[in-house]
């Protein structure tokens, strides 16, 4: 903690410093939200994720859920994850060795849901994305459902999560929070903005928090510092500026073995890897973006990005449990470094005159990464399932630099947004992308160079029936990558991208003046060249395998009384493989993909006056297999969380919140087939906010 005490401590004097330069009021472009726990979806809320276009969510011919900060807090969600798997259709799937990761329509993983900040988006090294973690810094935080490629590139098919950031005010205000609780968990952040000379303003945010999570030397913690600018330059320039550095120690817990093939309650807390394990993710972002206003209808900006992330890995992580012995058999010392630089560029121009809200622009970015590792990851040890000695790592298998990758993509995009009368919103855009991977080999093998390419077209309409009533319809397509881009090897570089095809057909509507809002949407993907074995000749693998997934979601948000709202949603997933033949020549058709639960729901009832707040809501997920054979499955949960807020004053509020209140046993997702990472069992933390 003394790390990230000091973090807050140097963020504070920035702060303090800031301040005292603080001058005349001058306007500078923001990003408002207008919005708070009682909004219910925002329908009409300018959205930053379904479109570069500046549509509202009711407008934009796609799904697209918004979380702002002040329904997170008041539901007691101190994780990006936590929050964002109350969101229609997504569920947590994320492990050590992928750092965060989702589920959603039938897709998992980083290859497959993208996260990004701002509309930024860090490339996968391995198949690790390590944030956004926490919601602190965030104004909110939007989630675009299906293929996203048009806007954003391959990678997407899934969903999209974007974190947007709290822009940088002249108008001077300050916040703080401080929590503890279960799990010795502590908390702490700040923020603050204000002038910044005669013609800026600044934005600085702050945060650190740890916790054991209840499981044996398990504590993992996390510190940040978020600063932002923003200068008005000239009429019609501005310069946003932005600088971070983030460090995060994730909990070094590799899952639970299974006790003849159940979840052993007898063993909830244990932790079977080493003493001196390590995970540390360290992330490091510089942005600076210039925009001009050319003409009344035509501006221009330049956003110029880098990005630097390194990645430690040292662990023990598979664990068997021998019932004859009744000890536990440990396996693969594991040591893995990413040390990856991404340097990227935008050039956006956009027009909006008349009909027409038209946007293009030209994408590209140089990732250079490097992994060390261990491989082939051999050592073993046992140990008694309680009471045992942890021991440390001692692998007999040297750790040296493995490969280095080049990558450089291009991408040109072009969206159009056509209001053909007042009822109709005709939507239309296309996207190339280009992926050229350079790897070279630092154990003597061969390197190679492999060029990938992307085409990603949307076509959307938009029909408002009625004053607050919407249906909508497109078709998109996208892409995934078969592996990470980063760390494509000589097997895989021979295969292009995979492409996916979505339809989509919903309906959004505002009632009574906003009180009540729902959003339905109906869709089918279908996901072609997925890696397969040739039926014909088993023991080499083709691009002839196909997935469709296809599907129902349903959002809401009432008023239901005064002081009273229920938000609830539900998404049901039928998802199965087409085509799909895996080693030992067997087929996994008619398959549900692993990680993908066929019903996911969520509900929060909330009551709120002017001096208290309070709320309980339900998370359920249904089971989902861990292999694509599906013969083994982790079981279906629902927990009960539950908050009561009192704001003290008009500046300080009091939050007790209340999570897993049934103190369920359950599995978060599997690591492998004989261990389960387990959810946090029943516990509470008090948080204090200061608004000034």
């Amino acid at each position: 903690m003394k790390t990230h005490l000091s973090i807050i401590a140097a963020a504070a004097a920035v702060l303090c410093a800031a301040s005292a330069a603080a001058s005349d009021d001058i306007a500078l472009p923001t990003v408002t939200v207008n919005g708070s726990a009682d909004s219910g979806l925002g329908l009409a809320r300018q959205n930053a994720t379904g479109s570069r276009l500046g549509l509202s969510i009711e407008e934009t011919p796609a799904s697209v859920e918004a979380l702002d900060t002040d329904t997170i807090r008041a539901r007691g969600d101190l994780l990006v994850k936590e929050a964002i798997t109350r969101t229609t259709g997504l569920t947590d799937s994320s492990s050590p060795g992928n750092g965060i990761s989702y589920s959603a329509r039938g897709f998992n993983g980083n290859s497959s849901v993208a996260m990004l900040e701002n509309g930024q988006r860090l490339l996968v090294g391995s198949g690790t994305a390590t944030g956004p973690a926490d919601p602190w810094g965030y104004d909110y935080i939007e989630v675009l459902r299906g293929p996203g490629s048009i806007v954003y590139g391959s990678g997407t098919t899934g969903a999209t999560i974007n974190a947007v950031r709290k822009a940088p005010q002249r108008a001077s205000t300050f916040e703080a929070l401080a929590g503890f609780g279960g799990g010795r968990a502590l908390r702490g952040g700040i923020g603050g903005t204000g002038a910044l000379g005669g013609k800026g303003a600044f934005r600085v945010d702050a945060y650190a928090d740890r916790s054991d999570g209840f499981i044996d030397r398990g504590e993992a913690r996390r510190g940040k510092v978020l600063t932002s600018a923003a200068f008005d330059l000239a009429p019609g320039l501005d310069l946003d500026l932005q600088l971070d550095h983030s460090e995060q120690k994730p909990q070094r817990y590799f899952g639970t073995p299974l006790v003849n093939g159940r979840i052993a309650g007898e063993l909830r807390g244990q932790n079977y890897n080493v003493a001196d394990a390590l995970i540390k993710y360290v992330d490091d972002k510089g942005v600076a973006r210039l925009a001009w206003q050319a003409t009344p209808a035509l501006s221009i900006s330049n956003e110029l990005a880098y990005i630097k992330a390194r990645r430690n890995w040292r662990n023990v992580e598979s664990y068997v449990y021998d019932a004859r012995a009744n000890m536990v058999e440990r396996s693969d010392y594991i040591a893995i470094q990413h040390d990856q630089e991404h340097t990227g560029n935008r050039l956006e121009a956009r027009w909006n005159e008349g009909a027409h809200r038209v946007v293009g622009g030209w994408e590209i970015a140089t990732i250079n990464f490097t992994h060390t590792n261990n491989s082939p990851y051999g050592g073993s040890s046992t140990v008694a399932p309680t009471g045992f000695q942890p021991g440390v790592f001692d692998s007999p298998d040297p750790f040296r630099p493995n490969f280095t990758t080049d990558t450089v993509s291009n991408a040109l995009y072009v969206e159009d947004a056509y209001a053909l009368n007042e009822q109709w919103l005709l939507l239309a855009g296309a996207r190339h992308d280009r992926y050229r991977v350079a790897r070279t080999s630092l154990l003597g093998s061969a390197g190679f160079t492999s060029t990938l390419n992307s085409n990603a077209l949307r076509l959307g309409a938009t029909w408002k029936l009625a004053p607050g009533t919407s249906l909508y319809g497109q078709a998109s397509t996208g892409s995934d990558p078969v592996t990470s881009l980063l760390s494509l090897n000589l097997a895989n570089s021979r295969y292009k991208l995979t492409r996916s095809r979505q339809l989509e057909a919903g309906v959004k509507q505002s009632l009574a003046q906003g009180k009540a809002e729902w959003t339905a949407a109906l869709y089918r993907i279908t996901k072609d060249d997925i890696i397969t074995r040739d039926p014909a000749n088993p023991a080499q693998s083709i691009q002839g395998g196909s997935q469709t997934s296809q599907g129902a979601e349903f959002t809401a948000s009432a008023a239901l009384a005064p002081g009273w709202r229920l938000d609830a949603n539900a998404a049901y997933t039928d998802a199965s493989f087409d085509q799909l033949v895996e080693s030992g020549n067997v087929s996994r058709a008619g398959k549900r993909p692993a990680n993908v639960p066929k019903v996911s729901a969520n509900a929060w009832l909330g009551y709120r006056t002017e001096a208290w707040r309070a709320g309980a809501g339900l998370r359920h997920v249904g089971k989902r297999y861990i292999d694509n054979s599906n013969v083994q499955a982790l079981p279906a949960y629902t927990t009960f969380d539950a908050a009561l807020g009192w704001n003290v004053n008009r500046r300080m509020q009091v939050q007790l919140n209340l999570r897993n209140l049934g103190d369920k046993l359950y599995a978060l997702t599997s690591y492998g087939d004989s261990q389960y990472l387990l959810g946090e069992r029943r516990h509470a933390e008090l948080t204090v906010q200061w608004q000034y």
